[in-house]
């Protein structure tokens, strides 16, 4: 059965889902495993998540106007906005837009696409931190866009702003969270950055049946993907690398033993007790 999603030009339907959970969890190397595939298109993060905020708050009750807008028209702005973003620039039947954003919208897009699917990114929290600061540290002469481009602070003061409710791992975590046990849960997978880099066949499998493509044979050994300049101009070149082959990292943590155990009790997802959901967690 075609999924109700954006009409191209023609006949043909394109689906759309969505990529989104935690940073540095996975979601760079997802895409970049998904855009093997012909039939599809997957990047790194888009605008289109900010922009559905913005035209929800336009045609929300703050603008006086708003009450000539009814639902039916938002969804139709909502979804017209997709249109516009992909266009005919993007020959994919399949479109994955990735966020960190769209698990705190989950009922905004099973109102636009009710048919579409998450994959939510996760990763031991503790190793999410060192990865932030690895990066941060490997390119110490150059401030970063996730803090603001400040130069002053410790690893310490960098943890604590990740973590807070507005940090860029405070955020996604709650989000998340909401997504996993929110009434649209039956529309997320989660998706284990240990299970992808160990075991990417059964990952993509798992991806696969989850959003009802046929399967793809990838290659797991010749992974292609560029980001660098938008890399260079957030202060941290390599950002989103991706390694040419996929494999399990085996590294020391460079955080101080006190913040790596902070967070060693963080991953919720494997509490199979806790999903009341029955979320897919792979």
């Amino acid at each position: 059965m075609t999924s109700p999603s954006l009409k191209k030009r023609g006949d043909r339907m394109r689906s759309v889902h969505f990529i989104s959970g935690l940073p540095r969890s996975g979601s760079t190397l997802l895409a970049a495993l998904l855009r093997q595939n012909p039939r599809f298109h997957a990047h790194m993060s888009s605008p289109l998540a900010g922009m559905v905020d913005v035209l929800l708050g336009e045609m929300s009750s703050r603008n006086e106007l708003s009450m000539f807008v009814s639902d039916e028209q938002r969804r139709r702005v909502l979804k017209g906005l997709f249109t516009g973003y992909y266009g005919e620039a993007f020959a994919a039947e399949v479109v994955f837009d990735t966020s960190r954003t769209w698990c705190a919208k989950q009922p905004v897009l099973s109102g636009i696409f009710p048919e579409s699917k998450t994959i939510a990114c996760v990763r031991h929290v503790s190793w999410i931190v060192d990865s932030v600061e690895r990066a941060i540290q490997k390119n110490a002469l150059r401030p970063s866009f996730m803090f603001n481009f400040q130069t002053a602070g410790t690893v310490y003061n960098r943890t604590e702003g990740m973590a807070n409710g507005d940090g860029i791992l405070g955020f996604s975590y709650n989000a998340l969270k909401q997504a996993f046990y929110g009434e649209h849960a039956r529309q997320l997978m989660v998706l284990q950055y240990e299970t992808l880099v160990s075991d990417p066949a059964r990952a993509m499998a798992a991806v696969y049946d989850f959003i009802g493509e046929p399967p793809f044979r990838h290659d797991f050994d010749d992974v292609q993907f560029d980001a660098d300049e938008f890399d260079a101009r957030t202060g941290m070149p390599g950002l989103h690398k991706v390694g040419r082959r996929v494999a399990a990292p085996e590294r020391a943590t460079v955080l101080p033993p006190d913040i790596f155990r902070r967070f060693e009790n963080e991953a919720f997802w494997l509490n199979e007790r806790a999903n009341v959901r029955g979320v897919r967690v792979v």
